[in-house]
């Protein structure tokens, strides 16, 4: 079989690529005779990434481009909209990409200057492609890679109805060092909301940023797209937003920047005709505000070769590659459509209800844990210890009887202020201190007292506040969160009434940190009350209190320290049938359901001894799969495999 790929960038480069290293024969025909100087940079995530590793691992060369951890969403004002963690995002010159991937295509396949003009067709199937330039190349597929303008789609679907233009978009690239002092890893981008006005900034090397300005042309527009023009016209726009703007607009050289028009259209109802076949914008073309174009491509091109290599039958084989990847294409376009209508419509929309602009948000699975036969109501509190020395008892639960359970967390409202505090023996931070300390020689968990003593907290309410805010965001995240307060509070020894580490702990998770400040000043307050008087009602007075309930309201209640036999048996009384599954020991396994573990966590969830998984963790801990956070009571080992094993 031979594949005739018409069109040499990103997309076609990927799927050559793939072909011949599965031994099919292909060659490329690209119209241009050299790297295309627009497009400047993109960002790609992880699903991208992972096929680039996967080529990489054939060239050994550097992947080029630069890890983005963080996007920050801004008002003009400087007021933060958004403000969160990213996880496997990178920015890429788009020249640096090409020329990556024409290293690793054979050049004499590679036939530049042909430009695309029509088929030969024999009996409804094409069998060659004729070129401008007089040229033929024959073959016995042919996959249209030729971008959002592609010939190949039209002449096998026709003309397309493209959106009409609403939104455009001066893009350029700038060298700046002063700004990637502040700015090395973070996408950052300020939008006005009164109009539809935008400003993004994206590190692409060690001192470069792409920029774009997106506008409403409805409002203002340019007649005439000189250099000078376009500098202009984007420092007329932009004079009242912060002065980084400005600072980076002053760096630019228009001569190098460009408008871009953006459109869409409708996801076709298919991506090929008999043996034609579209892949990337060809086949699918999205608005910018999601940066999915790039990575869709990518993911084309590995999906649409591994098809052909398993099938004989190409038609198959491009049917099974639509319906692999129509669902997530007409997501992306939907979303961009939505980000335009925010963008252009920003006086109707709530700072809450702004999604981010990139693809693979997280989604909440709550509706999915409430079909589940057993709920359990957990009562519990950020500083409890009790609630700390159960988490592997639980986290055990999760694994074993998950299937079952659906657990609500609700916040206790452990201490007030001192004044209001008299449990048993503890009557201040100093028999706090001593009380912890005793709990973790007999549990032997990490647990450090000394945080009562070198910098003790007045209240649990902040981090429970924070932690019903969180939920707010998402119910998933928000339990990572209440896991990284506790390792702060309980290891650490940090004092987690402060916002620093309450804001450090929800970027670390994942969570939008400029609206968690919203809401923790705002309505979170109100959902901790609702937790406070839900406790009086059940009469729930100590931590940890669970109560276990069936279907029919059969419920029975666990407080205190209880052992795992104990809430097996809970389980077993609701739900007799209930069978457990067996745990998955792979420590990569492990770590991805608990990115961090003590090593009785460890043991416990791999049926060893506590010193056969010291050894084992430190024999991780030498081959880079974990780190470790030291206490004077214990250690606490972190996931480091996405690390280790880096994009």
């Amino acid at each position: 079989m031979k594949v005739v790929i018409i069109g040499g960038g990103i997309a076609g480069l990927t799927l050559g690529i793939f072909l011949r290293k599965k031994n099919i024969e292909a060659i490329i025909c690209e119209r241009l005779t050299d790297a295309p100087s627009k497009g400047h940079a993109f960002l790609m995530h992880a699903d991208g990434l992972v096929t680039l590793k996967e080529i990489n691992l054939w060239n050994k060369a550097t992947l080029p481009g630069r890890m983005i951890d963080t996007y920050i969403l801004k008002r003009p004002s400087g007021i933060e909209v958004n403000h969160l963690h990213l996880d496997a995002w990178k920015c890429i010159k788009r020249i640096d990409l090409i020329t990556f991937l024409q290293d690793l295509f054979p050049k004499g396949l590679l036939k530049e200057g042909r430009d695309f003009s029509h088929f030969i067709y024999k009996e409804d199937k094409a069998v060659a492609a004729v070129f401008t330039n007089g040229e033929i190349e024959y073959g016995d597929v042919f996959v249209g890679a030729d971008g959002g303008n592609s010939k190949v789609r039209e002449i096998i679907f026709g003309k397309v109805n493209l959106t009409s233009i609403a939104v455009k978009e001066i893009v350029g690239i700038v060298v700046n060092n002063n700004l990637a002092k502040v700015y090395s890893s973070t996408f950052t981008k300020f939008q006005d909301n009164t109009r539809g006005l935008a400003f993004g900034m994206i590190p692409a090397s060690e001192n470069e940023f792409v920029w774009f300005m997106q506008y409403d042309p409805a409002e203002n527009d340019l007649t005439e797209s000189t250099p000078e023009k376009l500098g202009l016209f984007c420092k007329h726009l932009l004079k009242d937003f912060p002065k980084e703007v400005g600072e980076l607009l002053s760096s630019n050289d228009f001569t190098n920047s460009y408008i871009w028009n953006t459109r869409d259209f409708d996801l076709l109802p298919s991506f090929h005709h008999k043996n034609v076949v579209l892949i990337g914008d060809a086949a699918h073309l999205s608005l910018p505000f999601t940066s999915a174009g790039t990575t869709n491509a990518i993911v084309d091109a590995i999906t649409l070769a591994g098809k052909l290599n398993h099938l004989n039958n190409c038609e198959s084989a491009f049917e099974q590659y639509y319906s692999e990847r129509a669902g997530q294409i007409e997501k992306h376009i939907q979303l961009g459509r939505k980000l335009k209508y925010i963008f252009l419509n920003p006086k109707d929309q709530n700072d809450d209800d702004i999604p981010v602009p990139l693809i693979a948000q997280k989604e909440n699975n709550e509706l999915l844990a409430d079909s589940k036969p057993i709920q359990v109501l957990y009562f519990t509190d950020p500083i409890c210890s009790t609630c700390w020395i159960i988490q592997p008892l639980l986290r055990k639960l999760k694994l074993e009887y998950g299937d079952y359970l659906n657990i609500k967390y609700f916040m206790g409202g452990l201490l007030p202020s001192w004044d209001e505090y008299k449990r048993g023996k503890i009557s201040n931070p100093a028999d706090a201190a001593k009380h912890w300390e005793e709990l973790c020689a007999f549990h032997e968990i990490p647990l450090d007292g000394d945080v009562w003593i070198e910098d003790p907290l007045n209240s649990s309410y902040p981090p429970s506040i924070a932690f019903k805010a969180a939920q707010m965001q998402d119910i998933n995240l928000a339990l990572l969160f209440l896991w990284r307060i506790k390792e702060m509070v309980f290891v650490e020894k940090k004092n987690i009434i402060k916002w620093e580490f309450l804001e450090k702990a929800a970027f670390e998770v994942g969570l939008d940190c400029a609206r968690l400040l919203r809401d923790f000043n705002g309505r979170a307050k109100e959902f901790f009350e609702d937790d406070l008087r839900k406790a009086r009602e059940l009469g729930v007075t100590s931590f940890p209190t669970l109560i276990f309930s069936d279907e029919l309201n059969n419920r029975s209640t666990l407080t205190g320290y209880q052992t795992y036999k104990r809430y097996e048996e809970m389980i077993l009384k609701l739900v007799p049938f209930a069978k457990k599954e067996v745990i998955n020991t792979n420590p990569k396994n492990l770590f991805t359901h608990f990115p961090t573990m003590s090593e009785k966590e460890f043991a416990l969830l791999s049926n060893i001894s506590k010193d056969e998984a010291g050894h084992l963790m430190d024999d991780l801990y030498n081959k880079g799969y974990v780190i470790k956070h030291e206490s004077k009571n214990g250690i606490l080992w972190k996931s480091n495999y996405a690390i280790s094993d880096p994009l």
